[in-house]
């Protein structure tokens, strides 16, 4: 089976176009096809990231499994593990490490759920 070559006919709308114009085009084109991917990325995670973000921080694989565990049982994954461990720390007066800790531990979940779900965050 030949495909018949149609190539002239659905470049029509296109004939007209100065080269910058076809750039402009293309540039467009390829934001509306990436344009859903970087929202995806921004709104969505997963644990293995989380996992990742915390690694980076200075917690054991361990720490970093446990913290993102506590994350998802409380259903704030959205705010991210990095972040969550920064603001319980900086809300109080702790090291970033001290406050991954407590939350390993079992400690100050209250508080981080507190934080997160009293509309601040």
């Amino acid at each position: 089976m030949k495909r018949e070559d149609d190539f002239h006919k659905r470049r029509k709308h296109l004939a007209d176009l100065s080269e910058e114009e076809l750039e402009q085009r293309f540039w467009q084109l390829a934001e509306k096809i990436v344009d859903p991917l970087i929202e995806l990325a921004e709104k969505n995670t997963t644990p293995s990231i989380e996992r990742s973000v915390l690694l980076r921080m200075g917690f054991s694989s361990l720490e970093a499994q446990s913290i993102v565990e506590g994350i998802i049982d409380r259903g704030l994954m959205g705010k991210g593990a990095g972040h969550i461990v920064y603001r319980l720390a900086k809300d109080k007066g702790m090291d970033i490490r001290e406050a991954g800790l407590k939350l390993v531990d079992g400690d100050m979940w209250d508080d981080v759920v507190a934080i997160f779900q009293g509309g601040e965050g």
